[in-house]
């Protein structure tokens, strides 16, 4: 597990796009900002030593935005979705996005050699939704990861809505989970258990 949420965590790094780049294709955007995230990840001693405060700020300058976070949960919630209000959805919303994000941000501490290898991917300019395939290559002899990223475009920009790890979804692992919830307690015993979770991650 602790493999695994490393690997996830590096899929979402490489969507750290920068904002002069956001009219270029999907797999463009993640094979010119490899470089770019993999030399901060070797330079900062402070991301290396562990410093949250670091970690955390390179998280929501550079990966918050180019996520649709809404749309994983909408995905992760299932049919459960229709059964939210209003206040509910913008609770559930914050609460899943501070958990991938306190999850996998101790992950980002420990990168040292993985290479991570784009492929081409065919998008049509009316194409509004795309797969960039890629993979972890890790040293040891050990198999490349595959790592798949669901994206649509919203208006110019491309988001990310789902990330596929070795054949595993990320929004599709929680949904078994908070069904479970939800049938114990409801939504609102959904957003109480992921409040827990995340104030005790950040603890």
């Amino acid at each position: 597990m602790r493999l695994l949420n490393k690997i996830i965590f590096l899929a979402l790094l490489v969507i750290a796009l920068p904002v002069a780049a956001q009219n270029a294709s999907p797999d463009t955007l993640i094979r010119n900002t490899v470089d770019e995230v993999v030399a901060v990840l070797k330079q900062d001693d402070g991301i290396r030593e562990g410093n949250q405060d670091k970690v955390l700020g390179l998280i929501r300058e550079k990966i918050l935005p180019h996520f649709n976070f809404t749309r994983m949960t909408q995905l992760a919630m299932g049919k459960n979705w229709s059964l939210a209000g209003p206040e509910q959805k913008k609770s559930l919303v914050r609460e899943f996005r501070t958990l991938l994000v306190r999850t996998y941000s101790n992950s980002l501490t420990n990168y040292r050699d993985e290479v991570i290898k784009v492929t081409p991917a065919s998008v049509s300019p009316q194409d509004t939704r795309a797969t960039v395939k890629t993979q972890v290559i890790q040293g040891g002899g050990k198999q490349p990861v595959p790592i798949d990223y669901s994206m649509e475009r919203k208006g110019s920009n491309w988001k990310v809505y789902d990330v596929t790890v070795a054949g595993v979804s990320l929004v599709t692992n929680y949904r078994g989970t908070f069904n479970n919830q939800i049938r114990d307690g409801g939504v609102d015993g959904l957003i109480t258990a992921l409040a827990e979770k995340n104030a005790s991650n950040a603890e």
